[in-house]
């Protein structure tokens, strides 16, 4: 360490170049910390005074793995320097740390993390006049094609009906754009994005069925029929249930045709057997709903992960982004379960961290929190820390896992996204189940107003 500017610059670069390669899913060595430490073992007490170095390596700790101590200790530090002087600096770094500590980079929805960091840079008097202008630009023109995706989608929404026919499902189109632009927000993926709201669109619906309008007799007649997967496994069925079952065999007839025509392979069976499990996962809650039965939080959660709607989602996602799709690609998507699996149950506990109190209240089964607390007795604060603590742990599955896939890295991607999209909607409750407050603020500023550029 020749000097303080040099020791401190290499805390911000090092942490940097670890966080960004772990994003792209390189398994970089985190003993490139060790360097930080002094004899004992402990981090350099000169560190607590390196601002923007502390924030780097925060960052960076939250892409660890299992096992990896010097991550672990990086992490405990850095949130306990930061927390005891995030007052003590300058405005914007002040909301950069007050930011980061709130919910760390590595979990939060790219799009919207791109627009928050042009309004902060934008502030800042070193900024790049031209690099920022750049910035701007590109967000203004995806968002356009966010437009354009969702007025074609309105289109569709008002054409299937729903609003008139199924009076009791959540009406929440724009919040389903923002799932799937959570996704895959990139322009290119357009049919991916519109695929992907349609299926989510349609998955509400059928979630609403079960949850809070079926009767149980009902709803055993309407999973035989997905199972069935036939349009005349309709007869017998009651008229709302019909039009929610028509749509669904539409959606994958179309999906499935259209990647048989671009590629010919047929999908279908792949996709049907997701919604398949879907339904079959839904019935399963309805029937603990109406026995008045509080499941164990792991068997709450072995058929939570897929309830949430997770697997389907990511499965349609592979086939509507695919450029190539093959024999051998379909069985690349089998060995990417783990790293489904481990999505689907961080977005599971995100989302009844968020709203678990307003879907029991619609009569919804009991959610991770209520599961856990009827099993050990503890309170309901101790059982939500326990969520997290397993919200925490889980990530840190996720992000070994995407080391270790062979999806393409577009694919990987995409799912990690929908964690942090789930994180992103249900950070300040339920961000489906209502169209106001921090949903709509979202939706705002991601669709419709375009940040201001100023003339040069």
């Amino acid at each position: 360490m020749e000097n303080d500017n040099n020791y401190c610059a290499d805390l911000y670069n090092t942490s940097l170049r670890f966080r960004l390669l772990r994003q792209h899913h390189y398994p970089v060595d985190p003993d490139v910390f060790n360097k930080f430490k002094d004899r004992n073992g402990r981090f350099m007490e000169g560190m607590n005074k390196d601002v923007k170095g502390l924030l780097s390596l925060y960052e960076a700790s939250h892409l660890s793995v299992n096992g990896e101590d010097v991550l672990e200790e990086a992490l405990k530090y850095t949130t306990t320097c930061l927390k005891s002087i995030e007052s003590h600096f300058d405005i914007i770094l002040a909301k950069q740390v007050q930011h980061a500590l709130a919910i760390p980079l590595h979990w939060r929805m790219p799009r919207i993390e791109a627009r928050n960091f042009i309004d902060v840079y934008d502030r800042d008097d070193k900024k790049h006049a031209v690099l920022l202008q750049l910035a701007k630009l590109d967000f203004n023109l995806v968002q356009s094609i966010h437009q354009r995706n969702l007025s074609d989608l309105s289109w569709w929404w008002s054409d299937l009906g729903f609003k008139e026919k199924l009076t009791f499902s959540r009406d929440r189109l724009v919040e389903n754009f923002i799932w799937a632009m959570g996704i895959a927000h990139e322009p290119q993926y357009s049919k991916c994005r519109e695929g992907l709201t349609k299926f989510i669109c349609i998955l509400t619906a059928i979630d609403d069925v079960y949850d809070i309008y079926g009767s149980l007799d009902e709803l055993e007649l309407f999973t035989e029929a997905v199972c069935r997967w036939d349009i005349s496994a309709t007869e017998g069925l009651p008229p709302y249930m019909k039009t929610s079952y028509l749509a669904m065999l539409n959606l994958v007839n179309i999906i499935s045709n259209n990647i048989k025509r671009d590629h010919g392979i047929d999908v279908s069976r792949h996709i049907v057997e997701e919604w398949k499990n879907l339904c079959k996962s839904y019935l399963k809650e309805a029937r603990w709903f109406y026995n008045g039965y509080t499941p164990t939080l792991e068997e709450y959660l072995g058929n939570g992960w897929t309830s949430v709607g997770g697997p389907a989602a990511m499965v349609h996602a592979y086939f509507l982004h695919a450029e190539n799709i093959s024999v051998e690609s379909l069985h690349c998507l089998k060995h990417g379960s783990e790293l489904m699996y481990w999505a689907s149950i961080i977005t599971r506990l995100v989302d009844d961290l968020g709203n678990a109190k307003d879907e029991i209240i619609r009569g919804d089964v009991p959610k991770s929190i209520q599961c856990y607390m009827k099993q050990t007795g503890v309170s309901e604060e101790q059982a939500r820390q326990h969520v997290k603590g397993l919200v925490r742990s889980y990530w840190k599955k996720l992000n070994e896992e995407s080391v270790k896939s062979i999806l393409p890295k577009s694919m990987i991607e995409m799912i990690i996204n929908m964690v942090r999209t789930a994180q992103c909607i249900f950070e300040h409750g339920d961000g489906i189940g209502t169209s106001h407050g921090t949903t709509k603020d979202t939706a705002i500023s991601l669709f419709v107003e375009p940040i201001s550029i100023k003339r040069t």
